[in-house]
C-alpha cells in the first residue's frame, strides 16, 4: 500500500515527538520540518536525529528568525497592536510563518497533508489551520490532539512519557511538570499546568528565561538609543543592525534590566478565557521607542485613525487571518501611514521602567515657535476665538433646545 506523505511541524519536544511516532503507526510517511524561530540553544543536529530516529522520512531545519522580525513582527509593531491592550503577539505572530515554511516543504516532498501538535483548546489551531487554507486550500490539516482515537491512547503526559521510553526516545519532559513554555525569538510564553489556578503568583511561579526580576535588576539607569526609518528600527547604539539583531541585542538589554513582563488572563477565539504570563523584553522597548518618534513625525488624524484600528489588527493576528485579503489591505496602510516616521529616541530603563530621555527627527512635526508657552512665537491666540465659536455652534444649538441639568 503506497503510504500518504505528511508533512509535521516538528519542535523536538515530547508532543511532536509522539506524534510523530503515531503518524509513522498511522502509515504515514512524515517529513519533520522544525522552523527555528530563536528557540533555546539546543542541538539542532540531535533535533534532526531524533526525528529520524522516530521514524521521519526526512528532517530539516528552516531557519526564519529573520524572517520573523523582519516581516511578521515587525509591521505589527508598527500598527502598535496589542491584543487586550497588553499582548504583544509573540507567539500568534509567529505561527503563520511555521505554518509557510511547512506548507513549502509539503510542496517539495508532495505531501498532501499536514500535521501540526496544537491542542483542541487553543489558538494555535486556528492560525495554523488558518494559513494552510489561505496558501494551500487543498492541503489535508491533521491535529491529533483533535482526533478521539489519539486523545484515548494519549489522555497525558504520564502515558506519552511512557510511549517514548518504551520505544527508546529520548525527551525531557516530566509529568510534574508545573507549566507550559514556548519560546522564540520574540517571547516566551507560559502558561497551563499550576498557571491555570489564578490563585497563583504567576510572576513568582515562573522561571523566566530572558529576563531577571525588576528587583534584582541593577540600581542604576541604562540609557539605550532606537532610530527608526519609515518606521522600522534600523539602529542601536549607533549601530546599524539585521532585524534580527536589533531585537537580540534589545533582549539582552531589555532582559538585564527587568523590562516587559506581563500576567494577563485574555480571551482565547475559541471563546474560552485563559491565564498566560509573558516576557518580551526586547519588543516591548520597540513599542515604546517607536510610539514616541511617531509623536514627532505622525500628523494627529493619522494616528488616531491607526490607533482605532490597532485593536482590529490585533484581533486578526490573534485569531489567525495573518493571510486574509483585509490584513493585505492594512499591511499596506501602515507601510504608507508610517513613511515619515524617521528619528530617535533614548530611553531610560530601570528596575522594569521605561522613560524618553530624548527624541529627535529630521522630519518632526514639533514646532517649538508654535508650541512655546512663552510671549510671542509664530502662533496668534486671537485666532482661537473663532475657531471655538465655529466648534461650539451646534452645542449652543442643542442648548437652546434642550436645557442641560448640571
Amino acid at each position: 500500500m503506497t503510504r500518504e506523505r505528511c508533512v509535521l511541524a516538528y519542535s523536538g519536544g515530547l508532543d511532536t515527538s509522539v506524534i510523530l511516532g503515531w503518524l509513522r503507526d498511522q502509515n504515514f510517511e512524515v517529513h519533520a520540518v522544525y522552523v527555528d524561530l530563536g528557540q533555546p540553544c539546543e542541538d539542532r543536529q540531535a533535533i534532526l536525529d531524533k526525528a529520524r530516529f522516530v521514524g521521519a522520512e526526512s528532517a530539516r531545519i528552516v531557519d526564519a528568525r529573520e524572517e520573523l522580525c523582519r516581516d511578521f513582527a515587525f509591521p505589527v509593531m508598527q500598527w502598535q497592536a496589542k491584543y487586550e491592550g497588553t499582548y504583544l503577539l509573540g507567539t500568534a505572530i509567529a505561527r503563520p510563518l511555521i505554518a509557510k515554511a511547512c506548507l513549502h516543504v509539503a510542496r517539495e516532498v508532495g505531501a498532501q497533508v499536514y500535521a501540526h501538535g496544537a491542542t483542541g483548546k487553543g489558538n494555535d489551531q486556528c492560525r495554523f489551520q488558518l494559513t494552510a487554507e489561505a496558501l494551500e486550500s487543498n492541503m489535508r490539516v491533521l491535529a491529533p490532539w483533535r482526533i478521539a482515537e489519539f486523545r484515548r491512547l494519549f489522555p497525558g503526559r504520564t502515558e506519552m512519557i511512557a510511549y517514548c521510553e518504551a520505544r527508546g526516545i529520548p525527551v525531557k519532559a516530566t509529568a510534574g511538570k508545573p507549566y507550559s513554555s514556548d519560546e522564540n525569538v520574540l517571547h516566551i510564553s507560559y502558561e497551563a499546568g499550576r498557571l491555570e489556578d489564578l490563585s497563583v503568583n504567576g510572576v513568582g511561579l515562573v522561571e523566566f528565561g530572558m529576563t531577571v526580576a525588576p528587583e534584582n535588576a541593577p540600581d542604576q539607569i541604562e540609557r539605550v538609543a532606537i532610530a527608526f526609518e519609515q518606521g522600522l528600527p534600523v539602529a542601536v547604539n549607533g549601530s546599524r543592525l539585521s532585524p534580527l539583531e536589533i531585537v537580540q541585542t534589545l533582549n539582552q538589554i531589555g532582559g538585564r534590566n527587568g523590562i516587559g513582563r506581563i500576567d494577563i488572563v485574555e480571551n482565547r477565539f475559541v471563546g474560552m478565557k485563559s491565564r498566560g504570563v509573558y516576557e518580551a523584553p526586547g519588543m516591548t522597548i520597540l513599542y515604546e521607542a517607536h510610539r514616541n518618534v511617531e509623536q514627532l513625525t505622525m500628523d494627529r488624524d493619522l494616528m488616531h485613525l491607526r490607533d482605532r484600528l490597532a485593536p482590529e489588527v490585533a484581533e486578526i493576528v490573534y485569531y489567525g487571518f495573518w493571510y486574509s485579503r483585509k490584513f493585505d489591505c492594512l499591511l499596506s496602510f501602515i507601510r504608507e501611514a508610517q513613511q515619515t516616521v524617521t528619528g530617535e529616541v533614548v530611553l531610560e530603563l530601570y528596575r522594569g521602567t521605561m522613560r524618553v530621555a530624548s527624541r529627535t527627527s529630521p522630519v518632526s512635526l514639533y514646532d517649538e515657535s508654535i508650541a512655546t508657552m512663552e510671549g510671542g512665537g509664530s502662533y496668534d491666540q486671537t485666532d482661537a476665538e473663532g475657531f471655538l465659536r465655529i466648534q461650539g455652534l451646534p452645542l449652543r444649538v442643542q442648548a437652546r433646545l434642550h436645557a442641560r441639568q448640571y
